[in-house]
């Protein structure tokens, strides 16, 4: 009986430890929970006055089952607030879910949590609707504040959302593919990379960076690049979603054995396929140019949103080109007009984008279309228009003008915006006797009508700083004749330098068909080759020839034995320090006039890795102005300006006019009608001569 006692006893306890290890192992299968957390706001948001609103967006990846979406939110109300009537209210795409008084304790921030309806989420953009009426005056219970200072509520960028989720199986079309590879979660955690041989040939580097610009694009975060990395680095097997772009000739035995027999010789293949565990894209042909075309092809994110099949096949008559940017040209803010209900400030902001390398020029205008009830006090009401929130003129409402009113504004030349900005139409929709009235949703309102147009004339900006990069690299939307000279052997460091640098670029680069070609030290081509092209190049002095040959014309020069970077006028380097450092240089080109010069470089492939994090993500962007950058592993980035400042030249004459479509067609139209009338004349002329004539 013991033994069987002992025996039992052994065998719940195996079973015990069994049933332990399977509740406590990690989840590897699809229908796991997965939990992910992102910011609300990159910025504070301020609720100011009685009533205000702002709204925020949620973004959600088509392939989330989305089981729970709790809001963190971070705030701090004014000190005055009268918690008994004051109160916030939330609102997922439209539709109110939660209420709450803010609370106020002397300085301290509050927090509170709240779960959103599954029912009010949808796939994709989420708009979260913050709606705050903040009261701090009560000189008669039944009569509402007039709006104040003091009346404010602060939401703090701390505050976050929080998604518990399960993943969907990963589909096996090229566009579910497209969608795991840059989701949110992907990127976050790292489970996405771009692969190319450890020795890549000028064409796989020229796909693989066409391919990435694509993926670039369709990254919603501002913090996550996509890596680009070679064959064989210890990472990219942790990879559960992998690109790889290569020559067929130089595919690993593993995908070559998952794509099967296939001919390549004037063809290029792009397939979806599984193995050892990741799911893989894989771009090939044994034809370069045809490569270069696959590469294109996914740069243009549009087709790829429209390839539901596994695979998609290129030959030489494959079209893949992105339509023609427009830079100049007319918006339409709204495509069937905003209405804004709700008295005081209330505001509608319009995004709106434009090439990274161009600002709005003199001239551009915003002609506003609108109309608003007639119950207002005119006196006080009035609409003011914003360009990245700086305001750039006001109209007064009026009673004459309710059913149908208009306000043209120039925008102003100083503002020198560029790349995407937003426009901001506000209304102030004040009230007769708005102290002591019933607030009602509905009352007041105004509507901006379809008819609402903005005119927008661009340039290019010619200065070589950071403050306009990516120009010149791109030129309207695309890839402007850019030259990389890279060292004669890349590690690891290298690849994902060149991944960093063209993962910004790309997110830019609307249109796929710029020109982007590499050469290593021992295949540059000829001077007059270079002159056409703006220059990128990557390594330190003792690993890229050209780079030291240029030495003398960087602003952060190498010592005469390589091995570190030097002091100059701007920043004193210790010699150690300086082995140390990675640097960012714009200069202009050694070679011509009007083309650029970007060296990105340290004492090794590590630091000018380092260095190339800084122009990766818009987020990392900000720290990099002037025309020289220096960074360290301990985080610490200085920027300088090396070149002096121009003085601003006045445009000519012809130049402005040619600018401005609208002087243009008046120009022309006044010709013609002048040659009218001289034509006119001169028949006239003729004919009276006849007739005199005829009469002596």
């Amino acid at each position: 009986m013991k033994r069987r006692s002992m025996i039992s006893g052994i065998l719940c306890f195996i079973l015990f430890v069994i049933s332990c290890g399977q509740v406590y192992a990690e989840p590897v299968q699809s229908g796991d929970k997965f939990t992910y957390e992102a910011p609300l706001t990159s910025s504070n948001v301020s609720l100011s006055g009685v009533t205000a609103a702002r709204t925020l967006y949620v973004q959600l990846e088509d392939y989330w089952d989305v089981n729970t979406l709790t809001l963190n939110l971070d705030y701090q109300a004014t000190q005055l607030s009268r918690r008994e009537v004051s109160s916030v209210t939330l609102k997922m795409n439209g539709t109110a879910f939660y209420s709450f008084r803010p609370v106020v304790d002397e300085q301290k921030r509050q927090t509170i949590s709240v779960a959103v309806p599954k029912n009010l989420l949808v796939s994709g953009s989420n708009s979260l609707s913050i709606e705050g009426y903040i009261v701090t005056h009560l000189p008669d219970q039944i009569c509402v504040p007039v709006e104040k200072r003091d009346n404010w509520l602060e939401l703090y960028k701390s505050s976050y959302v929080t998604v518990n989720y399960s993943k969907k199986d990963i589909g096996e079309s090229i566009r579910d593919f497209n969608q795991r590879f840059i989701g949110l979660d992907s990127l976050e955690q790292g489970l996405s990379a771009l692969s190319v041989p450890k020795d890549s040939d000028p064409a796989e580097l020229e796909a693989a960076i066409y391919a990435l610009s694509g993926f670039a694009k369709g990254n919603r975060s501002e913090n996550n690049s996509i890596p680009m990395l070679p064959w064989g680095d210890s990472t990219l097997t942790e990879r559960e979603t992998v690109v790889v772009v290569s020559l067929y000739k130089d595919l690993p035995d593993q995908w070559k054995q998952a794509l099967g027999q296939v001919s390549l010789a004037d063809k290029a293949l792009i397939r979806v396929v599984k193995s050892g565990g990741q799911t893989a894209l894989i771009v090939t042909s044994e034809d370069p140019a045809l490569l270069k075309k696959a590469g294109r092809l996914i740069g243009n994110q549009t087709l790829i949103d429209q390839l539901d099949g596994a695979e998609k096949w290129l030959d030489a008559d494959t079209r893949v080109e992105t339509p023609k940017i427009s830079v100049s040209r007319n918006v339409t803010l709204t495509e069937t007009g905003d209405k804004l209900n709700g008295m005081m400030h209330q505001e509608k902001s319009y995004f709106v984008s434009l090439p990274a390398n161009r600002f709005i020029a003199e001239s551009s205008k915003i002609s506003l279309d609108f109309r608003y009830s007639d119950n207002l006090d005119f006196d006080r009401s009035l609409v003011t228009v914003l360009i990245n929130d700086t305001p750039i003129g006001s109209k007064k409402l009026t009673k004459e003008a309710a059913n149908q009113d208009q306000l043209t504004l120039t925008i102003p030349k100083n503002l020198e915006v560029s790349g995407n900005f937003s426009v901001t139409v506000a209304f102030d929709l004040e009230l007769i006797s708005a102290g002591c009235i019933e607030l009602q949703d509905q009352m007041p309102w105004a509507f901006i009508t379809k008819d609402s147009m903005l005119q927008l004339n661009t340039k290019d900006r010619t200065d070589l700083l950071f403050n306009n990069y990516p120009n010149p690299f791109l030129r309207d939307a695309s890839f402007n004749k850019i030259a990389v000279l890279l060292p004669e052997q890349l590690d690891s460091y290298g690849y994902q330098t060149i991944g960093n640098l063209f993962h910004l670029l790309g997110k830019y680069a609307e249109a796929n068909t710029g020109e982007v070609s590499f050469y290593t030290d021992g295949k540059l081509p000829g001077e007059s080759e270079l002159q056409q092209h703006n220059l990128i190049s990557i390594g330190s002095y003792k690993d890229n020839a050209w780079l030291q040959k240029n030495n003398s014309k960087l602003f952060f020069q190498y010592g005469s034995n390589g091995e570190g970077i030097q002091s100059n006028e701007k920043m004193s380097i210790e010699e150690n320090y300086g082995k140390r450092i990675g640097t960012l240089q714009l200069m202009e080109s050694p070679y011509a006039k009007g083309y650029a010069w970007l060296a990105v470089t340290g004492a090794s492939s590590k630091y000018s890795y380092l260095a190339s994090g800084l122009l990766a993500t818009d987020s990392a962007k900000w720290k990099v102005y002037g025309d020289g950058v220096v960074t360290d592993v301990d985080g610490n980035t200085k920027a300088f300006r090396f070149k002096k400042q121009a003085e601003p030249k006045d445009q000519g004459l012809v130049a402005q006019i040619t600018e401005r479509g609208d002087v243009m067609g008046f120009i022309v139209a006044a010709g013609l009608t002048f040659l009218l009338v001289v034509v006119s004349l001169v028949l006239m002329i003729r004919k009276h001569r006849k007739r005199a004539g005829g009469e002596s």
